[in-house]
């Protein structure tokens, strides 16, 4: 059998099951062509069955899960549609090019469904900055290639979230999602229905950059993943300028029938997987193809994933207008082949068939169970927490503002353009989701969230976690959220302790959206994050997208606190739940105890609370308690808004046992609100009604920091003293480590 000298990244019952289907041998193409179909990283075939729990349709969705991305309906006859990708192993070992060009490929998705990408969205994982060199270089890189790459297609970068930890040492983590604006009538789908039509590849030239690039991240990384350097593409956004116009000027002119990016897996996967949805077949003759590197094998331009390249299914009675349009932006194509009945994907080298596969075959990974046992190390999160009785709270609060989860990240997106476009309303930084203007004068709210450390400790709680915290992020600007996308990041699957993390992350998901009736609207699956060579893998890392929706005349809200005189309400009870909290963690190197549980009923109270509050207009300013606690998110307002609080401890809803529960705890459903004087008794009687727990706990004053248990004086200190900590640790650290 020729597959045994091909090393070939398939199990044995793969290899027989490809046998069995083709009663013969297949040749080299075909086996590379197999082998990345069946990747990981493009079949889903370790978590296919998973995530079939999520709820994935909802009145607003037009198109769910299984496509390049998910579109919902945002009214007067547009959509709004979303996806995310990650480019994490080839940003480890190349990270301005890895990120670079996991933009570029999530931009494609977005375009590929009809639509105007129109903004960015980086959620990222590092190891401690403050602590290595590697991780502070990719870091780095990281965000230089983010900002270089959209910043030259003009599209803004609005919204992201950083999280360090060493698990993500060897293993960063770069995702990227992307937000497009389009007529419903407009939406393009990836499919090859109609026989006869013409299989078109527009844009980059085919090189062997990203060759076996989906199978490079369908394994662990190892200490030579440095010669997997040619599997990391590379970026052209000039070119991606010309295709994003080209391509949505040939959508507006009708002449498109289908259409799906050149992504993971090449031009395998877009031909197997258009022809497949179409239930169809396609006749692709490769030597037509414009490659730029001498001597390519078959198999390397086949799974070659060359950049900026785009497939577009027209028919012959559109051919002529759709090349005009091509010409136009000076764009190379190549008219490669045509839809046919038959559904298998035949490859040709001028007159001869080199491959000659069943679409079924290529495009449907047999799938595989994993067994599950829950991690050893469970058995012992709860036990000696450290004592907090020894230590000051002003030195732990300004070490918690200096924590790069905490701090401020304005080093980021300040090298970003985050105004290209003129939709940007609010921008990063400025509360807790940004907002962009929609062409129908609505607003569309966007965050993405993700808390590695509460889902080591409790995969279920902590994932479903991640969602509120996107929710109350979307809440808190006076949005309703219309949907989400998930990407699920995890280690070696073939670890049993591992995939049960899995399974037990997608469950709490699920199970929360099922009861927020939020649906699902796509997502994407990331294993083997894990150093081979050491066994170390990340901590669970479930990323959350949400988008929320606003009518024209609803009030967008900031955290930065308004005005002097105005009272402070705490909205929800604070218990105690330190257990991945970064209290524990960053002040006393701690991992373990109780992670915060959710009320997924008590949720759905309190954010239309929330919601009622802000459309009545009643709020000066508004922030979710999250990553810190009560003490930091209060900061945090006092900060953006450059005023001060006096504050009675006293007055918190709380079932703490001691004080540094009460200011760090990181429990959900929380929110701090600014209130005016006039509004304060209306305020307060509409809370009542609901049942949850409140109190008003203060007042804004100065820039002063006066904080009480009873008649106790806990912090009396000049604002500017924590906003030193809280703006200029990150850029220290990058002074530093210089």
């Amino acid at each position: 059998m020729n597959h045994i000298k091909l090393q070939l990244n398939l199990t044995d019952y793969e290899i027989q099951t490809i046998y069995d289907v083709l009663k013969r041998e297949p040749n080299l193409l075909e086996w590379k062509m197999i082998e990345t179909q069946w990747s990981e990283h493009c079949s889903y075939k370790s978590s296919k069955e998973i995530i079939q729990q999520f709820p994935t349709t909802g009145k607003n969705v037009i198109v769910g899960p299984g496509y390049d991305a998910g579109v919902i309906d945002v009214g007067d006859g547009y959509a709004v549609t979303l996806h995310i990708e990650s480019h994490n192993h080839p940003s480890a070992i190349d990270p301005y090019g890895g990120a670079a060009t996991g933009i570029g490929g999530v931009i494609r998705d977005i375009l590929c469904m009809g639509t105007r990408p129109i903004a960015l969205i980086d959620p990222l994982r590092f190891g401690y900055i403050n602590q290595s060199q590697h991780s502070k270089w990719l870091f780095k890189n990281v965000i230089k290639g983010i900002a270089d790459y959209g910043n030259c297609v003009g599209i803004p970068t609005v919204a992201g979230e950083v999280e360090f930890d060493k698990s993500f040492e060897r293993n960063c983590l770069v995702d990227v999602a992307c937000v497009g604006i389009g007529k419903i009538n407009d939406i393009v789908l990836a499919e090859a229905k109609n026989i006869g039509d013409q299989i078109i590849l527009v844009g980059g030239n085919t090189g062997r950059d990203g060759v076996e690039g989906v199978t490079f991240a369908s394994k662990n990384l190892t200490d030579k993943s440095e010669s997997d350097r040619a599997s990391v593409q590379i970026p052209d956004p000039f070119t991606k300028k010309l295709l994003i116009e080209a391509t949505l000027e040939s959508i507006d002119k009708g002449v498109v029938a289908g259409l799906k990016d050149l992504g993971g897996g090449g031009l395998t996967c877009a031909l197997s997987e258009m022809a497949n949805k179409g239930n169809s077949g396609a006749d692709v003759d490769i030597s037509k193809i414009i490659i730029r590197e001498k001597d390519m094998k078959p198999e390397e331009i086949l799974i070659s994933e060359s950049q900026e390249r785009m497939l577009f299914i027209i028919n012959k009675t559109s051919q002529t207008s759709f090349i005009k349009i091509l010409e136009k932006y000076d764009l190379d194509y190549s008219i490669i082949g045509t839809v046919i009945k038959t559904p298998y994907l035949k490859i040709r080298h001028k007159n001869q068939i080199i491959a000659n596969l069943p679409i079924s075959l290529i495009s449907e990974a047999p799938l595989q169970s994993h067994s599950q046992s829950k991690p050893k190390y469970l058995n012992n999160i709860e036990q000696k927490p450290p004592n907090p009785t020894n230590y000051d709270i002003v030195d732990i609060t300004m070490k918690l503002l200096s924590s790069p989860n905490v701090a401020n990240k304005k080093w980021i997106y300040r090298q970003y353009d985050h105004e290209v476009g003129i939709r940007t309303i609010i921008k990063p930084g400025d509360a807790d989701s940004s907002i962009l203007k929609l062409p129908n004068n609505k607003y569309l709210a966007i965050t993405a969230d993700g808390n590695s450390k509460h889902c080591y400790l409790d995969p279920y709680y902590g994932s479903a976690g991640c969602v509120s915290e996107s929710c109350r992020n979307i809440i808190a600007m006076g949005a309703k959220p219309i949907g989400i996308v998930d990407h699920c990041q995890f280690g070696d699957p073939n670890n049993g302790e591992i995939f049960w993390t899995f399974n037990q992350a997608v469950k709490g998901i699920s199970d929360y959206c099922h009861e927020l009736k939020l649906p699902i609207v796509g997502g994407k699956v990331s294993f083997y994050n894990e150093d081979k060579s050491t066994r170390q893998g990340i901590k669970p890392s479930p990323v959350i997208v949400t988008l929320g929706l606003a009518n024209s005349n609803n009030k967008l809200m900031t955290h930065g606190l308004k005005n002097k005189g105005n009272y402070i309400i705490i909205i929800g009870e604070t218990k105690p739940e330190l257990g991945g909290s970064e209290y524990y963690e960053y002040i006393h190197n701690f991992i373990g105890g109780i992670v915060p549980k959710l009320d997924f009923k008590s949720d759905s109270i309190v954010f239309n609370l929330i919601y009622s509050l802000i459309d009545k207009k009643s709020l000066a300013s508004i922030h979710d308690c999250s990553k810190g606690g009560f003490l930091p998110a209060l900061l945090e307002m006092c900060i953006h808004g450059s005023l001060g609080v006096n504050i009675n401890l006293h007055d918190i809803p709380n079932n703490v046992n001691n004080i540094h529960e009460l200011l760090f705890s990181e429990t959900h459903g929380r929110f701090i609100i600014e209130v005016t004087p006039s509004a304060l008794s209306s305020v307060v009687r509409i809370i009542k009604k609901t049942g949850l727990p409140f109190n008003t706990i203060g007042k804004v004053i100065n820039n002063k920091i006066e904080i009480y248990d009873l008649n106790k004086k806990i912090i009396d200190s000049t604002l500017n003293k924590f906003k030193k900590c809280y703006m200029n640790s990150i850029p220290n650290i990058m002074e530093q480590l210089s």
